[in-house]
């Protein structure tokens, strides 16, 4: 058997690390909020080179007072990409904006800067892109369109804790960053998470309000806020895997290398690298024609994988109002046909990499990208 993940593993390496934080959080009876929340957020901030880290109870809570402490809001427009997971979009509708697509770049996946310019109207207010899998978008493309237009970015990094685009780590190059945690993300908690990151005191302060009902005090609410709180034993779990992130993102990297290396004559189309980009690898996704085919052999050997993600927002049910249909997102539809995920954790052994990749190696040319 080779898991898709094993969290199991990954907690017995730590377990006693984390199972004196838990107790730590029970002996002081601060269940919300209170010093563990605030540990962790003055950590997280350091590991993003950021000024601030405000905790929150999800990355979908992240995004959405990320929005709100931006001013966006009923009648703007916010462009992002169609291929992600269905919360970024959902942010944007909590906000009251309206999410434009565009689609993404083939080579990358992330979204085609190109495209940029052509989706600002006169409503656009930001622009929301995904480092998807753990690799940045071309956010020096993207902050040059956002400057030139008066335009506010805010990253969507909840699978990308530690990627890095020319040195600079993921959220701290928007005005805000947005971060998940998670249980199966690169540091995820045992149970719900999530960190808005920014180097704005203003904005800070405003999510900071929001995300514990608008107060400034106890029972004085200046704003219409939100229960979006991180509770302290999440915080206080994060805080330990926080010291090991950068040793398993490095583990992360050295299997995706492997997988590189074994797949480069295989058929199956691997993901871009870039010296410009440190990419961490939350997910290592190939690309083949004959998806069906490959998955059902990972089956019968036993070893698990996923696929991020089947069907584009744009053609999800739930989004259909938009009014898009099949052919609107054409590299964003033909990746979500091909892609599947391949197992990546810190734990896993060459040898488990070399057997998925021998299933992978010798599959009919028709079923190559």
């Amino acid at each position: 058997m080779v898991p898709f993940l094993d969290l199991h593993e990954q907690y017995a390496g730590i377990k006693e690390e984390i199972d004196a934080a838990i107790r730590r959080v029970l002996d002081s009876t601060c269940f919300v909020l209170g010093r563990e929340v605030e540990a962790f957020e003055a950590g997280f901030a350091e590991h993003c080179g950021v000024r601030h880290a405000i905790a929150v109870n999800s990355g979908t809570s992240a995004l959405h007072l990320a929005l709100l402490s931006a001013g966006i809001g009923a009648g703007d427009e916010v462009i992002t990409t169609p291929m992600t997971f269905v919360a970024t979009t959902a942010a944007i509708l909590y906000a009251g904006a309206t999410p434009v697509f565009v689609d993404i770049d083939p080579r990358t996946r992330n979204i085609d800067v190109t495209r940029l310019e052509s989706a600002i109207t006169a409503r656009t207010k930001a622009i929301l892109p995904v480092h998807l899998h753990g690799l940045m978008a071309d956010m020096a493309s993207i902050a040059t369109t956002a400057a030139n237009h008066g335009l506010i970015v805010i990253e969507d990094a909840a699978q990308a804790h530690g990627a890095e685009h020319r040195g600079r780590r993921a959220g701290s190059i928007g005005r805000l960053g947005c971060f998940s945690f998670y249980p199966g993300k690169n540091l995820g908690a045992y149970g719900e998470g999530g960190a808005v990151v920014t180097n704005d005191p203003e904005l800070a302060e405003t999510v900071r309000t929001l995300r514990d009902w608008g107060q400034t005090a106890k029972h004085h609410h200046q704003l219409k806020g939100y229960n979006y709180r991180m509770d302290a034993l999440q915080a206080a779990i994060l805080g330990v895997k926080l010291a090991y992130l950068e040793t398993w993102t490095e583990a992360r990297r050295a299997r995706a290398a492997l997988y590189d290396s074994l797949l480069a004559t295989s058929g199956v189309r691997i993901p871009c690298s870039d010296d410009a980009f440190r990419h961490v690898y939350h997910v290592y996704a190939v690309e083949l024609a004959g998806r069906d085919a490959a998955r059902q052999r990972l089956e019968r050997a036993g070893i698990g994988y996923g696929i991020h993600y089947p069907v584009p927002v744009h053609l999800q049910p739930a989004y259909r109002e938009f009014g898009h249909g099949t052919g609107s997102f054409p590299a964003a539809e033909r990746f979500a046909a091909q892609t599947l995920s391949l197992p990546i954790y810190p734990e896993l052994s060459p040898q488990q990499i070399e057997r998925v990749c021998r299933l992978l190696h010798d599959l009919p040319d028709e079923m190559a990208a």
